[in-house]
């Protein structure tokens, strides 16, 4: 059995890895390792953000930060006056990161570069004598009066101190449940719209800034949308999947939506702006000029969707017409039918229950010395780098909490 080791730390991920630095760089004395299951480590950082790691989000004030999590807004709180995105970006920085702001308040690495990241954790983790131990899988996990055991394919471990950092993996979920944890089952978080409609067909790439609304529910979300070959996608989709993740997975993805192609502006303020159009242009043709910012293509589809013919001039239009086509252009309904994973964020919503972790040290309520950072709790965002800032706190408190532990200073 080897003995050789304080902390072990299950899951070669930025949760894991960021919790084995700041464990060490705390205190120097510990001996830690980090244990994973595949050949690579810190593989899904390598592909997020489209290969460039979003890092973490421009949000600085952790009451505001919490409002982009459906599921651990309300026990983040306290974690995130801990250690909160400004943290982040120091933390970088003093390990020879920097990170620039895009508009949109996602941050990356400057050098647009997942790698950047990869290659400072694992020279921290070189300098600071951590050890990456690569292909093993956890089979067994359990406490004895003195220690805990983790037995992998290759070898036994016995250590004071472990902590989980396996995301949404279903086998470590397993081995938490026979140790007495709850698990709130598992559904996709992040997801398109699969939708089939001649509204859109053709349309594969158009965007525009849209809100969204699930017809039947609370539930809605504003921003850009994105038409693809199977339906819809961008910011105000995945933010609707986010919040809806269980709602929508009880109806098995079947359901519709409400799309206001003008954002804010309701049916009436439309149709009263259509008129005064069809008044000033009478004798030009409806479909040579959208009057409104969104892609021309997308107007023509919607004057179709109205019945209005092409090369119709405004003085033609009937009205009829004209409240169809404010009807289209403000609630324009679309029959949802299934989900495609969002490729660059596969996040799953569920994981151990919140209520069974203590947020001041991300110990466990039920077990004592064993720790959990990351997606294996039920916490998920939307997009945005606010996935791995979770990560981030988690990890950082985890740390603090081992490092600075009785059974740690003994």
């Amino acid at each position: 059995m080897n003995a050789n080791y304080d902390v072990i730390i299950i899951g070669g991920g930025a949760a894991g890895f960021f919790t084995a630095i700041n464990s060490v760089e705390n205190n120097p004395k510990l001996k830690v390792a980090i244990l994973e299951r595949g050949k690579e480590v810190l593989s899904k950082v390598k592909i997020s953000g489209g290969g460039r790691c979003n890092v973490t989000h421009a949000c600085f004030v952790p009451n505001e930060l919490v409002k982009f999590y459906p599921r651990g807004e309300r026990e983040l709180k306290g974690p995130f006056h801990q250690f909160c995105s400004g943290d982040t970006i120091e933390w970088f920085e003093k390990h020879g990161v920097n990170l620039k702001i895009e508009e949109d308040g996602r941050m990356f690495p400057d050098t647009d570069s997942s790698q950047t990241i990869i290659d400072c954790f694992l020279k921290a983790t070189q300098q600071l004598g951590i050890a990456i131990l690569t292909q093993q899988s956890v089979q067994s996990l359990y406490k004895t009066e003195d220690f805990w055991k983790v037995e992998t394919t290759k070898e036994t471990f016995a250590v004071e101190n472990v902590v989980i950092a396996t995301g949404s993996n279903p086998k470590i979920w397993e081995m938490l449940v026979e140790l007495g944890h709850q698990i709130v089952a598992p559904v996709p978080s992040l997801f398109t719209f699969n939708i089939k409609d001649e509204r859109i067909k053709n349309l594969m790439g158009v965007a525009a800034q849209a809100s969204v609304k699930v017809q039947g529910s609370k539930l809605k979300a504003s921003g850009p949308l994105l038409i693809t070959h199977w339906g819809m996608s961008g910011p105000a989709i995945l933010r609707l999947s986010a919040w809806g993740a269980r709602e929508l997975a009880n109806v098995n993805y079947r359901f519709t939506i409400q799309v206001n192609w003008l954002k804010d502006q309701n049916f009436e303020e439309t149709l009263e702006q259509l008129n005064e159009l069809k008044l000033e242009n009478a004798k030009k043709n409806t479909d040579k000029f959208c009057p409104f910012d969104f892609p021309k293509r997308l107007w023509e589809s919607i004057l179709k969707a109205s019945e209005i013919q092409p090369e119709t001039k405004w003085a033609d239009v009937n009205k009829k017409q004209m409240t169809t086509l404010a009807n289209q252009l403000t609630n324009a309904v679309f029959q949802v039918n299934g989900k495609s994973t969002f490729k660059e964020e596969f996040v799953t919503a569920g994981g151990v229950d919140l209520k069974e972790i203590n947020f001041k040290t991300m110990e466990s309520k039920i077990l004592p010395n064993l720790y959990l950072a990351g997606e294996v709790l039920n916490i998920d965002a939307i997009t945005g780098g606010f996935n791995f800032q979770n990560a981030w706190t988690g990890g950082f408190i985890a740390a603090q909490a081992i490092a600075f532990s009785d059974s740690t200073k003994k």
